[in-house]
């Protein structure tokens, strides 16, 4: 394994917890039509809500009102039935939402990224169809990234897409590992390896092991675009430390084991997301880090 795959492995141990990708999470299905009524009725109010700086309790009731209406779409029977339900009023198919009724249900809103309370490495937003129902059965969903200084999007997989990466702006490093057996002259490819600049994009096939890197001391914003509206994202560091003790041992070379208290410190400290590595980039940037 390269140096540079080790150092971003290593950051991604130490650094502060951050921001995960929103996991798709579908509400239980409602079976009256009475029922169905009324939510896309809820849908439609908490949505047409203009505060700038939502409450907590508005947010969450957004969200929930959001699950339910993704919930509700993937009852009916055809994209015409989804798309009358979707975009008229109370889903009845008799009058087109209008304004900012209409808004609410065709634009997302990426400027709604929020970090992580004490992220280190950026922010990022992912519309898929538990937080932007129009994508049902669309078989797409969008993440935009911001990268900060030194930021990493720490290596992870997405089970269920292949992803379409594009630089918007700054510099993006990047890498990914194929499934076991893919190997050059008989020899295992430890890391395909890319540096992107602003409008170049690559790709990260579906279950490869990938990352992001910003090498500068400028933040980096990114868009990736995946194949499935519920790519789903499962982080290797952090689920690998999630395992059992012993088999976390077993795996790194029993019976050179790592102590089982120094299992749990390297759990505490693992990011969810995005992170701060790669030690020449710190010293350059003069960021200081836990």
């Amino acid at each position: 394994m390269s140096s540079f795959v080790v150092k971003i492995f290593l950051a991604a141990l130490a650094a502060g917890a951050a921001q995960a990708l929103p996991q798709m999470s579908m509400s239980t299905v409602t079976t009256s039509a009475v029922a169905r009524t009324t939510s896309f009725s809820v849908a439609s109010s908490v949505m047409a809500a203009t505060s700038t700086v939502p409450s907590a309790a508005d947010a969450a009731a957004k969200a929930a009102a959001l699950k339910q209406l993704a919930s509700d779409l993937i009852k009916e029977p055809t994209s015409v039935d989804r798309f009358t339900k979707l975009l008229t009023t109370g889903g009845d198919g008799k009058t087109l939402l209008s304004g900012q009724d209409l808004k609410d249900r065709v634009v997302f809103d990426f400027n709604n990224a929020k970090p992580a309370n004490g992220s280190l490495g950026g922010k990022i937003l992912l519309a898929n169809v538990d937080n932007f129902p129009i994508l049902t059965d669309l078989s797409i969903s969008t993440a935009v990234a911001t990268l900060g200084p030194c930021g990493i999007n720490t290596p992870h997989i997405h089970p269920r897409a292949t992803e379409f990466l594009t630089v918007v702006k700054g510099q993006i490093q990047s890498g990914f590992i194929l499934e076991n057996g893919f190997a050059v002259n008989n020899q295992v490819v430890s890391q395909v390896s890319t540096n992107l600049t602003a409008l170049q994009g690559t790709v990260f096939p579906m279950g490869s092991i990938h990352f992001q890197f910003n090498p500068t001391c400028e933040d980096a914003i990114f868009v990736a675009t995946l194949n499935s509206d519920d790519p789903g994202t499962s982080q290797i560091a952090q689920n690998f430390f999630a395992l059992n003790g012993e088999i976390v041992d077993a795996a790194l070379g029993f019976p050179f084991t790592i102590a089982g208290e120094d299992i749990n410190k390297f759990r505490a400290q693992l990011p969810v997301n995005l992170a701060v590595g790669v030690d020449q980039c710190l010293k350059t940037c003069k960021i200081q880090t836990k």
